[in-house]
């Protein structure tokens, strides 16, 4: 059972607490103060990351996607994360606190309108579709963007983050604490400060993309069904109140947590069976059986397609580098937060169980959201109903075309209750996760089963929403958003690499020192006890 500490010896990180709220104001004044100066600065670094280092998160992608299938399958799958008899969580509740952990209502407002970018689009740089391959292309690409290699991102590094915690007993709970093995006592230095300064300070900016797409949303969904006008105003109230109820749910501490995220199941599964069965069911399921075929016939073209027509001027179409690019960055901005709570909600089970079961559960929450909610508005479109890909394509505010096609199911104001409250819920089961996992961060001598204290959660709570404010009041387009996380993105997936290495680079020696005194370990799960001076750390100066 997670305990909370009662007193007064835990030691505050001031560095990790205070400059990361330096910059993230700073950039909220720039973001406030000079709006044009702050797009055309962000303009420029657009080119910069995606068309001089675009190759490198797909790559990166790829990459990460194969040692996390390499290693569920290896030897080490059989390692155990913590020594006790059985998982502390449930299947059903570990398996909503995983989905519910990520992203936040993104996975709501992305199922219902992202297929319409892509029907218009050009992927592989076919031209001239035919309705048929809009549709598939449509379907097949949303999943492969919310697919295995995402998940990877989150998987592979809540993997080394447990064995941090579990086996390797380390009293910091951070990035640079994920690289001693690698970095040494640099870790404990300026390098180990700079890690952890870059890697919130690239979540704050991640996460702060999610509330300034969705939110819009909501306070559209409000104003709708209650007949008040829509507003900045309105936005920021809504971001207030949903972070009141995160902060309230992290400061009850990972109980509060799960329950939460049991109530965004629920909700999310009404809402999923209303569109389901007031909607077009055949379609729904036949487009979803067909974009997963494709998905998976097209996997290895998708992940590494680069569209180098573009640099020539003749038939390119950038697809790959506003979509494919801008969503690894995406995921890998949240890796900072949401693996340190998988891997420690996946305390007793093997590395090959929280792999298999982690994408599992991932896959099919956002799989369904993106079956049910996005093929439901591309039946509206391929029948005529509403042509959302015109409306997106000339400008329309993509909130707007979300609720036009809402409006196409019976009980529409009541589905869209529903929503709002399924993406409040969203919302708030994520940002308290994450929200727990940095306040950890700021604290130096926190043991695995302790939580920080409630007045550090709550401070961290309310720095969330700080950045989100600027942005929606900049009236921030998609672009810029994209590139905000395309830019907080690249230094992270140099660190996540670094955190990758050293995990394979300690499992590696801790497996073989164990095997000289072990003869039978594969036909056992292998419980790796404090293993506190392998040869790694013995050398590690």
């Amino acid at each position: 059972m997670f305990i909370k500490k009662t007193n007064n010896e835990l030691e505050i990180d001031w560095a990790l607490t205070l400059i990361p709220l330096a910059i993230i104001i700073a950039l909220f004044l720039l973001l406030m103060v000079f709006p044009e100066s702050s797009a055309n600065t962000i303009e420029f670094l657009r080119n910069i990351f995606v068309g001089q280092f675009g190759s490198f998160y797909m790559i990166f992608g790829l990459g990460v996607f194969l040692i996390t299938l390499w290693l569920a399958f290896s030897k080490f799958g059989a390692v155990k994360l913590g020594n006790i008899e059985k998982p502390r969580f449930s299947t059903f509740a570990w398996g909503s606190m995983i989905f519910t952990s990520t992203m936040a209502a993104d996975i709501l407002y992305w199922s219902l309108i992202e297929w319409s970018y892509y029907f218009g689009a050009s992927p592989f740089g076919m031209k001239n579709m035919s309705l048929a391959q809009k549709q598939d292309f449509s379907s097949s690409y949303s999943l492969f963007h919310w697919g295995p290699i995402p998940w990877s991102f989150y998987i592979l590094p809540a993997v080394a983050y447990g064995y941090m915690f579990f086996v390797k007993k380390r009293k910091r709970q951070t990035l640079s604490e994920a690289c001693r093995s690698t970095i040494g006592s640099k870790a404990d230095g300026f390098l180990g400060k700079t890690i952890d300064i870059f890697s919130i300070v690239g979540l704050l900016a991640g996460t702060a993309t999610t509330f300034s797409l969705a939110t819009p949303l909501l306070s559209l969904i409000i104003a709708r069904v209650f007949g008040i006008e829509q507003s900045i105003s309105l936005s920021i109230g809504i971001l207030l109140f949903i972070a009141i109820v995160y902060t309230t749910a992290v400061t009850i501490g990972i109980k509060g947590i799960s329950k939460l995220a049991n109530l965004c199941v629920l909700l999310f599964a009404a809402l999923v069976c209303m569109f389901i069965f007031l909607g077009p069911t055949k379609y729904i399921i036949e487009s979803s059986v067909t974009g997963l075929g494709k998905m998976v016939q097209d996997f290895f073209g998708m992940a590494t397609w680069m569209d180098p027509l573009r640099i020539s001027g003749e038939n390119g179409s950038g697809f790959p580098q506003d979509w494919t690019i801008f969503y690894w960055a995406y995921w890998i901005a949240w890796f900072v937060a949401t693996p340190f709570f998988i891997g420690k909600i996946s305390e007793g089970r093997t590395i090959k169980q929280t792999i298999l079961g982690g994408l599992t559960c991932g896959l099919l929450g956002t799989y369904t959201s993106f079956m049910v909610f996005g093929n439901f508005g591309l039946f509206q479109q391929v029948t005529g109903k509403i042509d959302a890909a015109a409306m997106v394509a000339n400008g329309t505010n993509p909130s707007e075309v979300i609720v036009t096609i809402i409006n196409q199911i019976p009980f529409s104001n009541f589905a869209m209750i529903l929503l709002a409250l399924a993406m409040i819920a969203f919302y708030a089961s994520t940002f308290d996760a994450i929200t727990l996992v940095v306040s950890e961060y700021s604290v130096k001598n926190l043991q695995n089963v302790e939580e920080p204290p409630k007045m550090l959660r709550v401070f961290w709570a309310l720095i969330f929403i700080i950045l989100p404010i600027a942005l929606i009041f900049n009236e921030s387009t998609l672009y810029m958003l994209q590139t905000f996380s395309i830019v907080a993105a690249f230094p992270l997936a140099l660190i996540m690499g670094l955190i990758i290495y050293s995990f394979l680079k300690d499992i590696s020696l801790d497996f073989k020192s164990l095997e000289k005194e072990t003869q039978n370990i594969q036909n056992t799960p292998l419980i790796l006890k404090e293993v506190v001076a392998t040869e790694s750390e013995k050398n590690i100066d």
